[in-house]
């Protein structure tokens, strides 16, 4: 028997990927209903080999349904999560409007999958940022083994986490770098994003980080240990799909590359390729469209006592978001609802 499963927001990048996943995955489902907003009602949506057409979210009877997946961000969870929950439906929320929420659990399930049992208070769940939820699957067997104190990270943010917005300026950009006749002015980013790198990443706080380099604080701190340190620096790159993030952990206890190594090769949702070689690690390119996050480059730091750098590599739109959301789902049906 399987669950009645909606995908809120089915026509953006990360509803379109939470479908694929979920029939990739083979989740057991009964029905499933494809939301969106009203101009959008209508589009067609692949699962798997069935087409589904999005309805209208706005006029949507939530009744009846287990699971909702939202993938249409925090003004409209706002509305439609409360109304989903009352209406008995589970939701796993995509936003980050929950996500700081002491009542709400936020949840990377290889990291914190008890959380869950939170879940039952409120039934909504957040999914981390996905720049957090790479690096909380890295970080989670590392700070079990040794503790880590402290985190110093640099991320390269592809445009996909900008949306499909994000996509289209850096393509256009490109485009018109080989057309010198045509300009594309930057609209998504703060300035071009084709052939350039920008250090900037949501809004600017008081403190002079911006909100994405705090939602990793904040997240990695709620998600493995409120006494990890983290510093971030949150960069968007010219690249289409795939999250990279140059990662400096000190620990506690000390540990050595070669046994760190060892524990992420057996750690859950991790794939280790570091051969000391040309090509011997992963790059965003590589890792689009797999589960996995890859871990390579890992390494002694010499300038402290118990330091390691690695580098951590993954598809953004599948563990930094719709992934992320099917294994809390997977995770709500094996201990919370669990249908036969």
């Amino acid at each position: 028997m399987g669950y009645r499963v909606i995908v809120a927001g089915s026509t953006g990048n990360v509803g379109r990927e939470m479908l694929n996943i979920l029939s990739e995955r083979q989740f057991p489902i009964d029905e499933i209903a494809a939301l969106a907003s009203r101009r959008s009602i209508g589009t067609e949506c692949s699962f798997g080999d069935t087409t589904l057409k999005a309805r209208d979210m706005d006029t949507f009877d939530f009744t009846g349904w287990d699971i909702a997946l939202f993938a249409i961000g925090s003004d409209a969870t706002g509305i439609y999560a409360p109304k989903a929950a009352r209406a008995g439906c589970y939701v796993i929320d995509n936003s980050s409007l929950y996500r700081y929420d002491a009542d709400i659990p936020l949840i990377v399930p290889e990291c914190n999958p008890g959380t869950i049992s939170d879940a039952t208070k409120h039934r909504i769940i957040a999914n981390p940022n996905c720049s957090t939820a790479q690096m909380a699957v890295a970080l989670k067997p590392l700070h079990d083994r040794a503790k880590i104190r402290r985190v110093v990270v640099s991320t390269y943010q592809s445009v996909s986490g900008a949306g499909k917005a994000g996509m289209d300026e850096l393509w256009n950009q490109t485009r018109a770098v080989y057309n010198p006749i045509s300009e594309v002015p930057p609209k998504t980013f703060q300035k071009e994003i084709a052939f350039n790198v920008i250090p900037h990443i949501d809004v600017f706080l008081e403190d002079g980080s911006t909100r994405e380099e705090w939602k990793m604080v904040a997240e990695i701190k709620k998600i493995i240990d409120p006494s990890i340190r983290v510093t971030a620096t949150c960069v968007r790159v010219p690249v289409f799909v795939g999250h990279s993030e140059a990662v400096n952990i000190e620990t506690e206890d000390f540990l050595d590359e070669d046994e760190a190594r060892d524990i992420l090769r057996e750690s859950p949702g991790i794939m280790v390729v570091d051969k000391r070689e040309p090509g011997g690690y992963i790059t965003p390119k590589e890792c689009v469209g797999d589960f996995s996050t890859f871990i390579s480059r890992i390494r002694q730091d010499s300038t402290i006592d118990n330091g390691l750098n690695l580098w951590c590599v993954s598809d953004n739109l599948r563990k930094g978001a719709a992934l992320n959301a099917v294994q809390i789902a997977e995770l709500l049906g094996q201990r919370i609802l669990q249908k036969d």
